[in-house]
């Protein structure tokens, strides 16, 4: 098992040193879902929210979940993302909403961090965007899918 980079000899945390690793392309692929009732997601699917598109403002924070997440999570390096792009699906069977995000960046570091706070932000925001009609949602499965590029090369959920 790999050890933990984000920690020094003298077990403190800090920012990883990537200057000498070299810039390869990079893309990870993370997912997740809300769940809510039928009820819930006939409001999305028939675009009569109250607070307006749904999806499509989720789509939007989650973009901006992947430029931001380095001023999220502490020890992030801030990235050049070349790509952030996700895909919201309405699911009758979950119910619900299924959302997936692709991150792209060509650096020395991944981007997995970026893909993983996009779904959660997307997740973040459908939440808000229906909370008045029910708060009871749940949002889960949140992980990582794929992930290329890189000293440890590629690796695929199974």
């Amino acid at each position: 098992m790999a050890s933990l980079t984000h920690f020094d000899a003298a077990g403190q945390a800090h920012m990883v040193d990537v200057s000498d690793k070299a810039d390869t392309d990079r893309i990870a692929v993370a997912r997740g879902h809300v769940r809510m009732s039928s009820e819930t997601l006939a409001i999305v699917r028939d675009g009569t929210s109250k607070k307006g598109d749904v999806l499509g403002i989720a789509r939007l924070a989650g973009i901006m979940g992947a430029k931001r997440t380095s001023d999220l999570i502490p020890l992030c390096h801030p990235l050049p993302i070349t790509k952030a792009s996700l895909d919201l699906e309405i699911d009758a069977d979950l119910p619900g909403i299924r959302v997936a995000a692709q991150v792209k960046t060509s650096g020395k570091t991944g981007v997995e961090m970026e893909a993983l706070t996009a779904v959660s932000t997307a997740c973040l925001t459908i939440y808000d965007m229906l909370k008045a009609v029910e708060k009871g949602m749940e949002i889960g499965g949140i992980a990582v899918t794929l992930k290329d590029g890189g000293k440890s090369g590629r690796y695929k959920a199974t």
